[in-house]
């Protein structure tokens, strides 16, 4: 296994670990602990910066591959799935947005499956990696934000962090859509 596959790898390891600290935080409530958010931010914004290493090595050094093309975007969405089903938990991302990005990597999951029935494996598009960029940017304002705002800016952070998820949203219905056009055949080998 190759250095950006194992970074991938990594990346997918540590969902575990910033689930176990962003969920030991509870934001906007008694027992709000700061110190968990800014761990857990960290924790992300590590996973985060795999993601961009795995793929910059696997280009440079021409070791990309199908696992890498199936398991690099797995672990994006584990990833920002998790930190997101966090944020509505602290009331800060809507659940149409959570449902809206969930709805997204679906159907984007779906498609890629019906492309690797016929043994093609398709890669992200600059639209979902625009998508991931935000999404990630997101996750990491919010959780070092969390961690780093006092009492009296908490209503600052989530209305900000609430503009950016729908912003988020709004990039992921975009790129699903142009996703699946890009891809529609896949319906059509299908049959």
């Amino acid at each position: 296994m190759n250095l950006p596959n194992k970074l991938t790898l990594l990346r997918i390891l540590l969902v575990p670990v910033f689930m176990v600290l962003a969920g030991m935080g509870q934001y906007g409530t008694s027992g709000y602990r700061p110190g968990w958010y800014l761990a857990a931010g960290v924790v992300f914004a590590l996973a985060s910066f795999t993601d961009f290493l795995d793929g910059y090595l696997a280009r440079r050094w021409k070791m990309v591959t199908d696992f890498g093309k199936f398991a690099d975007p797995l672990a994006d969405k584990l990833l920002t799935t998790v930190a997101f089903l966090y944020m509505m938990r602290d009331g800060v991302c809507s659940l149409w947005v959570v449902a809206l990005i969930l709805a997204r990597e679906f159907a984007v999951s779906g498609v890629r499956m019906l492309a690797a029935s016929s043994h093609t494996v398709i890669a992200a598009n600059w639209w979902g990696k625009v998508k991931t960029v935000l999404q990630m940017l997101t996750i990491l304002f919010y959780f070092f934000a969390a961690a780093l705002a006092g009492p009296a800016d908490v209503m600052a952070v989530e209305l900000i962090s609430g503009v950016l998820c729908w912003l988020v949203a709004a990039v992921t219905v975009i790129s699903g859509g142009i996703y699946l056009w890009q891809n529609r055949a896949c319906f059509t080998q299908a049959r």
